[in-house]
């Protein structure tokens, strides 16, 4: 019989249970989804990286490693595997692409993952070229691939499609954000390949090395071996490691944030509307306590509710999560564009299963303890219908405004704060709703402002042109000045003990610009450095001399901050060559910035590769697809929280003040009389929510931006359709759902409402 209850008690009130379901259902999916999407990122690029022998560290040297170096390296004690590398840009012949040719001298270190065609053979003649980037071009196994490198043409044979470790996040430097396969790839040849096609001889600025040292020991003990200062940079420091530990660490803050507001906010509509459904279900109680059932058993059946809401929710949650999960981790989806890897395979925590035992265990206590004190007394006690607790009169009440009020001002006042919990309900799924669409329409006008910060204000060329590393600085500069161009000297030094970037700049054509922390354009003095916004964080203020010693010398020069700039980039120090020149600071230029499209260029030996404004836009613009794509999801959850949670606050408070709202039917009042009142206490309660909700969101924002996009120097920026649209949307949500509420006022039966149970 009881059984049968609960489906007639669910069917009664079927707005509030499915609305509960529906909050339990997005709480438990997002956490679960967001939860397996960071876990199964962090699973499958570790047994990716550990497959391909990814490097724990990366040696540099301008002046290239010896056979002696890498003897040195090897004998170092806790260096289980070291080899020389040759890493360098090179363009495809007769095309507006680029590769990135990687050549290991053993092939024991950054190995390669073969998708199709032939495993590694030192000897071999051919290229294993990116599977992704012969599917995006047409290429396929057997076809003839010709690159330029040093002005000499290198063609092989493409042996192998494969995908790498070293280039799991395939792009051509720090200016590209986005892989994009069409223009830049990768492949792997031997260095018998290579020497033969550069006379016998391989230059080799790099070591790779598998170890277990921690960072500062690996610095001594190469510094040690090789007699020098070597830059020496950790997996943590490059571009694959590095932004897939950043997309982990972001989903982990993701999850702190996005999950815990729905778990909250549908735990809260939990709480507030089985005390509701259980104050309405008080007469029943009685019954069943009148026909002789125990409170244990009363209790097990009301607490059944909870169950059968927490189980169905589960379910729901679960799927929902595996779905969200899927449509982001996948070869296609959202991380399939930036991420290259092998497989894709989901996994979920180990404690989001004790979550969910967790969650409906919660859920059964809130139903036993919404019932348990209507159980208080006899049987007679329970069957008197339930009176809401006396409400003192409000302070307003004493003033003259409140005789000025119109009847519809005071009623709601006296509602809003009677039943306080479902008020502070509402004001809670408004401001979540507000939260919600201004962080993520708030993401999407920072990130729109700095691309449109890079297109129009700081990259003001059509070309970059890359050096290798031979070049000299007469030769690099004539080639500056033949295309009326400026170029730059790009090193690592240390700043105490750090690596940072060191930028040199020579700007006479204005190729290259630069803003300030408030994105205002400024142009470079020749009087002292400018430092990035987040070496400034460190405490660096302008006016401080700062000491730098280039890695490879054990020259320290001292240099005066005169300015601070945002770096979308690198941790970056940048100055004239003017302000070096007098410093004694030596450099070798290594890009110049033209004006003119690559193949207009001269081909010479030591130009490795080139990089177009356009190639780097459009990077930066696929990321922004799959940026409006995550914020399209935040509206809708932003949308159905709203709906969902005023639908059912808006239900229950018509099933509350059912007997109040007959009563004013009798005494007179209209249909859309009473459906204004209960229309004008929503819009008291949205304007409020928004007006809290506002400041909120910017704040979300903000922490968002700080957490998971600091390597960006973002400046936060909202504009007014931001504003508009959140305020506009949230208002409209809670109008509508008004609306569809207010009609109920018409089903209302006066003579059914107004009889006593006494």
């Amino acid at each position: 019989m009881l059984l049968r209850k609960l489906f007639r008690t669910a069917w009664k009130y079927k707005a509030q249970f499915i609305s509960m379901i529906i909050m339990v259902a997005i709480g438990i999916g997002v956490f679960i989804g967001f939860n397996m999407e960071w876990y199964s990122l962090k699973k499958d690029i570790g047994a990716f990286l550990s497959e391909t022998n990814y490097a724990d560290y990366r040696l540099f040297s301008d002046q290239g490693f010896l056979a002696d170096d890498i003897d040195a390296i090897k004998d170092i004690d806790g260096v289980k595997q070291a080899t020389r590398v040759v890493s360098v840009n090179v363009d495809v012949k007769d095309e507006n692409k680029s590769l990135a040719l990687f050549v290991l001298e053993e092939y024991t270190v950054s190995t390669m993952y073969v998708m199709d065609g032939a495993d590694y053979d030192e000897k071999s003649d051919g290229f294993w070229l990116s599977d992704k980037y012969a599917a995006a071009n047409n290429i396929k196994l057997g076809d003839t691939l010709t690159v330029t490198y040093r002005n000499e043409e290198i063609s092989g044979e493409v042996v192998g499609l494969v995908k790498s470790g070293e280039f799991m996040i395939c792009v051509a430097d720090g200016n590209q954000l986005m892989p994009d396969f069409s223009s830049f790839g990768f492949l792997y040849a031997s260095p018998e390949k290579i020497k033969s096609a550069l006379g016998g001889f391989i230059f080799y600025p790099q070591i790779n090395v598998i170890s277990d040292l921690n960072k500062e020991q690996m610095e001594e003990s190469v510094k040690s071996a090789l007699g020098k200062t070597t830059l020496v940079l950790s997996k943590n420091e490059h571009v694959s490691y590095a932004a897939a530990q950043s997309e982990i660490e972001e989903g982990q803050t993701m999850v702190s944030v996005l999950p815990v507001l729905f778990l909250l906010i549908g735990v809260l509509t939990m709480i507030t509307t089985m005390h509701r459904i259980t104050s309405n279900e008080k007469t029943q109680i009685g019954t069943l306590k009148a026909l002789g059932f125990k409170n244990e058993r009363i209790l097990r059946h009301y607490t059944a509710y909870g169950l059968f809401i927490g189980i169905v929710g589960a379910i729901l949650g679960v799927a929902l999560g595996c779905g969200i999960c899927a449509f982001i981790i996948n070869p296609n989806g959202m991380q399939g564009t930036y991420f290259d890897m092998p497989s894709w395979e989901l996994h979920a925590p180990w404690w989001t299963w004790l979550l969910l035992v967790g969650v409906i265990t919660f859920l059964m206590l809130i139903s036993f303890l919404s019932v348990k004190k209507m159980l208080k007394g006899t049987a007679a006690d329970a069957l008197r219908p339930f009176t809401p607790k006396r409400v003192k009169p409000l302070a307003v009440e004493k003033t003259r405004l409140w005789e000025r009020m119109s009847f519809a001002t005071k009623w709601n006042l006296r509602d809003v704060f009677r039943h306080k919990t479902r008020s502070i309900m509402t004001l809670v799924g408004i401001i979540g709703c507000m939260v919600l669409l201004v962080g993520g329409l708030g993401i999407r006008d920072t990130m729109s402002s700095m691309l449109d910060t890079l297109d129009n204000q700081i990259l003001n060329y059509e070309t970059k042109v890359n050096f290798t590393e031979t070049v000299t600085n007469e030769q690099a500069i004539a080639f500056a000045e033949k295309y009326n161009g400026d170029y730059l000297a790009s090193q690592s030094v240390q700043v105490n003990g750090d690596p940072i970037i060191l930028e040199v700049y020579s700007i006479k054509h204005d190729t290259v610009r630069f803003t300030d922390i408030n994105n205002k354009a400024i142009s470079l003095e020749g009087n002292g450095a400018y430092i990035s916004l987040r070496i400034a964080d460190k405490g660096i203020k302008i006016g401080d001399t700062i000491s730098i010693s280039p890695y490879g010398s054990e020259e320290y020069y001292e240099i005066k901050v005169v300015g601070i700039l945002r770096s979308f980039q690198s941790e970056s120090i940048m100055m004239r060559v003017e302000y070096a020149d007098s410093v004694g600071i030596p450099y070798t230029v290594s890009s110049v910035f033209v004006n003119a499209q690559p193949s207009s260029l001269e081909s010479a030996d030591f130009v490795s590769g080139t990089q177009t404004k356009s190639a780097i836009m459009d990077s930066y613009n696929s990321f922004v697809e799959i940026l409006n794509t995550m914020v399209l999801m935040i509206i809708i959850a932003a949308v159905v929280l709203g709906v969902v949670v005023l639908y059912n606050l808006g239900v229950m408070s018509y099933v509350e003040r059912y007997r109040e709202l007959a009563t004013l039917k009798v005494v007179g009042f209209k249909n859309k009389h009473i459906g204004r009142i209960l229309i004008g206490q929503n819009i008291w309660l949205s304007v409020l929510g928004i007006i809290i909700g506002l400041p909120a969101g910017v704040g979300v924002l903000y922490l968002l931006i700080t957490m998971l996009a600091s390597e960006y120097e973002l400046k936060m920026t909202l504009g007014i359709a931001t504003y508009c649209i959140s305020i506009l949307l949230t208002f409209g949500v809670s109008l509508v759902v008004s609306l569809f509420v207010s009609r109920k006022n018409k089903k209302i039966d006066m003579v059914e409402a107004l009889k006593g149970a006494e």
